[in-house]
């Protein structure tokens, strides 16, 4: 018993200071993951898509024939059973009716023999899958065909004050089959 330090007892020091500190490193790592999970594990790695799609939509979406509104916010999809479901926000959605062919050039926006009036709650629950923010009511429901023959729903929301024009900026939800 010399006072002299154990030299066999500081390898198990540093050793289990080293896992202390890699128990903590591995907490904070897995607490970030849990904690930002929905931004990271997105499907196909696109943030637009939403869980459990089976599909990956191109970059520029084409919905009902005709592209998106450039410039449109909060896109979202969901794919499955061949057929794909999308929500965005444009100040352009008569623009988009028009060129996807929805509605003819020379139509009045509210014409019932191409839609009809939709549920008028406050807020309307997303089809299932689908995420993003609730439509708001009351809303207008599009049934057409497309150019390639393939059906195509178009809900978008009207605004509630005047009855001819849609909310600023529109939310819509795009519904047809994929190719």
């Amino acid at each position: 018993m010399s006072g002299a330090p154990d030299s066999g007892s500081r390898p198990w020091r540093v050793l289990s200071c080293l896992g202390v500190v890699l128990i903590v490193l591995a907490v904070l790592v897995g607490g970030t993951v849990w904690l930002f999970q929905d931004e990271l594990f997105h499907p196909f790695g696109d943030v637009r898509a939403c869980e459990g799609s089976e599909v990956q939509l191109p970059g520029v979406i084409r919905a009902g024939g005709a592209s998106i509104p450039a410039g449109a916010s909060e896109v979202h999809y969901f794919t499955g059973n061949g057929s794909a479901q999308v929500t965005f926000v444009s100040n352009q959605m008569a623009d988009y009716l028009y060129r996807a062919r929805i509605l003819p050039d020379d139509k009045p926006l509210f014409d019932e023999k191409y839609g009809a009036k939709g549920v008028a709650n406050d807020e309307i629950e997303l089809p299932d899958g689908l995420c993003g923010a609730s439509l708001r009511g009351p809303v207008w429901i599009y049934q057409s065909t497309s150019a390639t023959g393939s059906g195509v729903n178009v809900m978008v929301e009207r605004s509630p004050t005047a009855n001819d024009s849609f909310r600023f900026p529109t939310r819509a939800v795009v519904t047809y089959n994929l190719p």
